[in-house]
């Protein structure tokens, strides 16, 4: 499943960012923008997106079975798989 990637900004927009980003922090005025200070459902990691490879794997037919019949409505089978295996090397670092 591809992802969609968003729109290209509006060149006054990104004016607006480039004339930003030359600007010392002190000088970017943030009156308008509410200080957020209640992070309870902040999500961690929202918006990155690490490097997919492709290759090919070769399991045993139960266990694809399983992922296939058990992920998440919110995600398919492959990416259970990911979740599986990044939480199982997560676990091993020391």
């Amino acid at each position: 499943m591809k992802k969609k990637h968003s729109n290209q900004l509006p060149l006054e927009i990104q004016a607006e960012i480039d004339a930003l980003a030359v600007l010392p922090e002190a000088e970017i005025k943030t009156d308008d923008v509410p200080e957020v200070r209640n992070w309870n459902g902040a999500q961690r990691g929202l918006f990155y997106r690490p490097i997919k490879q492709q290759i090919t794997l070769r399991l045993d037919a139960d266990l694809l079975d399983w992922f296939k019949n058990h992920h998440p409505q919110d995600e398919g089978y492959q990416t259970s798989i990911n979740r599986v295996l990044r939480e199982y090397v997560t676990q091993r670092q020391t």
